[in-house]
């Protein structure tokens, strides 16, 4: 199993430093003693590579993705308790711990030889655990594992489509698609077009993870769209890494709607409490979901249309606006759309009567002044009597 560069304890804390600073990576340092090396999730196997096992490694502290996202003051407002989100990959492991009576299957999706689509469903909904800070977006969220591929990996887009349609049929709120393909406009334009109909939100990367090869090794051409992120009503994803930008060589395609972490994160794998290292937009797809499954539980009045734009009016600005986990809880948006009505014209109240408030100043001035002679006098006519009513010499 090919393994990931190593992702040590001590330096997570200087990476998510190093995100605000916008420094690069490589900024973190030497490597600590007490590093630990995982290994990384692939999104499709070669037909005679094994299924991908247990990983016997953790990771102690809390990645950089955790904490630029501000997911502990968000998790104050809202877990994702009670929001069902499909994951319409590789499927899903059952056998989990930080997803531990969580996890239910639509079919053979709680199987995953892979290990993608459990990576990603604990980036969506993961609880932390003792000893160890990686955990999903929404901990309270259910997952819902549907398969989107073959055993090893590879999909169609009639699949994808399948997967859409069913995990629709089993009524998650939120469904997260972690492929991207280059055909199958019809189909999965109308699989996503069926899950809105049953007002479900759709989040999809905007491209793949990798550009795909020819036989001879050869990067293929990258088009301009991808599906089913182009198709309406999808909330398209793209990543960028723990330096702010998106890793060198890593696939572009412009359109996105939101932004999130997807590079250099750690997560689950199929099995066990051990960790994985992965990379790409599919997994900042995963990040969008589990927000989408925040909202949806702290706002469950509104639709999937109000939420898609609850996530995007309320991300950080930027080239492509980045996902802002607690904006998107707290924010109360105005418009036709919003979650508040735009308030009504002001109503100015006719001035009062002039005349009685007149009277009441005149009379109020007169008896001012007859309390200050009465003081005056007071003073003046006891001295005058003293003086014999002389002058002063």
């Amino acid at each position: 199993m090919r393994r990931a560069p190593s992702y040590r304890h001590p330096v997570a804390r200087t990476v998510a430093a190093a995100l605000l600073a916008t420094a690069p990576l490589a900024a973190a340092g030497p490597a600590a003693a007490d590093s630990v090396e995982l290994p990384s999730v692939s999104t499709v196997l070669a037909a005679d590579a094994p299924c991908v096992r247990a990983s016997p490694d953790k990771a102690a502290d809390a990645p950089w993705s955790r904490r630029v996202l501000g997911l502990s003051r968000t998790w104050k407002l809202s877990e994702g308790e009670g929001v069902t989100v499909a994951v319409v990959d590789t499927g899903v492991g059952t056998d989990i711990p930080a997803l531990s009576g969580r996890v239910t299957a639509a079919g053979d999706g709680g199987t995953d030889c892979v290990g993608h689509g459990s990576f990603a469903a604990g980036l969506i909904a993961a609880a932390p655990r003792a000893g160890s800070g990686v955990s999903g977006v929404a901990p309270g969220a259910r997952i819902l594992g549907v398969r989107g591929t073959d055993t090893r990996g590879a999909t169609t887009a009639a699949r994808l489509a399948a997967g859409i349609r069913t995990a629709a049929d089993e009524g998650a709120g939120v469904i997260y698609v972690g492929r991207a393909l280059g055909t199958g406009k019809e189909e999965l334009t109308e699989a996503v077009a069926y899950a809105s109909a049953s007002d479900a939100l759709v989040v999809a990367p905007v491209t793949p993870d990798s550009v795909p090869r020819d036989a001879t090794g050869k990067p293929g051409e990258l088009l301009p769209w991808y599906w089913p992120a182009s198709a309406p009503g999808v909330l398209s994803v793209i990543d960028y890494g723990p330096g702010g930008s998106r890793p060198e060589g890593a696939p572009t395609v412009g359109g996105a709607d939101l932004s999130a972490p997807g590079d250099a994160l750690v997560s689950v794998g199929p099995k066990g409490a051990g960790h994985y290292f992965g990379s790409g937009s599919s997994f900042a797809a995963a990040h969008v979901a589990g927000a989408a499954a925040l909202v949806r539980a702290r706002h469950p009045e509104m639709t999937a249309a109000q939420v898609f734009r609850q996530l995007t009016e309320t991300a950080y600005p930027s080239d492509t606006p980045r996902l802002d986990p607690y904006a998107a809880v707290t924010a109360l948006l105005s418009g036709e759309r919003g979650t508040v009505a735009s308030p009504g014209p002001a109503r100015v109240v006719a001035a009062a009567p002039t005349g009685p408030r007149e009277r009441a100043l005149i009379l109020a001035g007169v008896g001012g002044g007859l309390v200050l002679l009465v003081a005056a006098a007071a003073v003046v006519i006891p001295l005058g009597r003293a003086r014999g009513w002389r002058p002063p010499s």
